[in-house]
């Protein structure tokens, strides 16, 4: 088995890019691993140096198979950046494992990502892998099948990539024609629905959104993690969709995580039901208002 591309998408966070590629260094399967660097162009003056110092710690990049890096001439933005990115690498190789430069993974991240790329590579209702998980629930198995796509640390292949649809207006349509929005909100515990109708008026710009409601409108399942292989150091409020707190900090799992085919593929309900309780006690007004001041208070006295 070949193992996937890996594409990381970088901006102006040197010492988070430093450390994301350090972690992957510590994977076994790197050295034959096929690395492609996305590096935004600086969006304003302000972030030129950082973008600077970014792509000269990427072009200092050894340990992998290859390294290719792309540095855009301007600011594509990052959803721009990643459904680019993603189409050109997974059309060419059929397969890839997706990084933002705030992730850190454990060292057996790689292994599992190629392992259950191979193990479903032929299950059309499965679409994406998720390495991630951040609601600690002990109740989750080490693997499951689900009907939500995270955006951290994720694989594909091309077969499922063809559902993506960049149109979140007709998302929108469809989920609200075909009475799926409260399922696609996790019972209502959490605002998919608004954040994929704050895209469609450009009050946001996330892609994420767009690929969950296209997998999930399709009925495919995600293949998830119950044992966090990916940590998002960014929640420390310094990327451009973060704030700061820590409801999605995961513990890293430092220990191989084995892959084994689930049948039939079905969504486990427990599953879904852990999912709930995790984003009704962490996404409730009483909380979220307190980490709103936290944040704010922390990011007035950052400058």
């Amino acid at each position: 088995m070949e193992p996937a591309p890996i594409l990381l998408f970088v901006y102006n966070r040197p010492q988070h890019v430093k450390r994301g590629l350090a972690s992957l260094l510590q994977n076994a399967e790197t050295g034959n691993s096929e690395l492609y660097v996305f590096s935004d162009a600086a969006r304003s003056a302000a972030d030129e140096d950082a973008v600077r110092q970014v792509r000269e710690i990427v072009r200092g990049t050894t340990g992998f198979k290859q390294v290719h890096i792309i540095e855009r001439a301007e600011n594509w933005g990052l959803a721009r950046n990643v459904i680019d990115g993603v189409s050109t690498v997974v059309n060419r190789h059929g397969r890839v494992i997706v990084l933002e430069d705030d992730l850190v993974v454990s060292p057996y991240f790689l292994r599992f990502m190629n392992e259950a790329l191979e193990t479903y590579a032929d299950e059309p209702r499965v679409g994406h892998i998720q390495a991630c998980d951040f609601t600690q629930d002990t109740t989750l198995p080490d693997t499951f099948l689900i009907q939500w796509t995270g955006s951290w640390g994720w694989a594909t292949w091309q077969r499922a990539w063809t559902h993506f649809n960049p149109d979140g207006r007709e998302l929108l349509r469809q989920l609200e024609e075909r009475r799926l929005t409260r399922r696609f909100d996790f019972n209502g515990t959490y605002g998919f629905t608004r954040m994929l109708r704050r895209q469609t008026k450009g009050k946001n710009n996330s892609w994420a959104i767009r690929w969950n409601a296209s997998l999930f409108l399709k009925d495919i399942l995600s293949l998830n993690v119950g044992r966090s292989l990916v940590s998002n150091e960014g929640l420390d409020g310094s990327g451009t969709n973060s704030l700061s707190g820590d409801p999605y900090v995961s513990r890293l799992w430092m220990k191989p995580l084995e892959v084994k085919k689930i049948s039939p593929v079905e969504e486990n309900e427990a599953a879904r039901s852990a999912y709930e309780r995790y984003y009704g006690r962490t996404n409730n007004l009483w909380v979220k208002i307190p980490r709103r001041l936290r944040s704010m208070i922390k990011g007035y006295f950052r400058f």
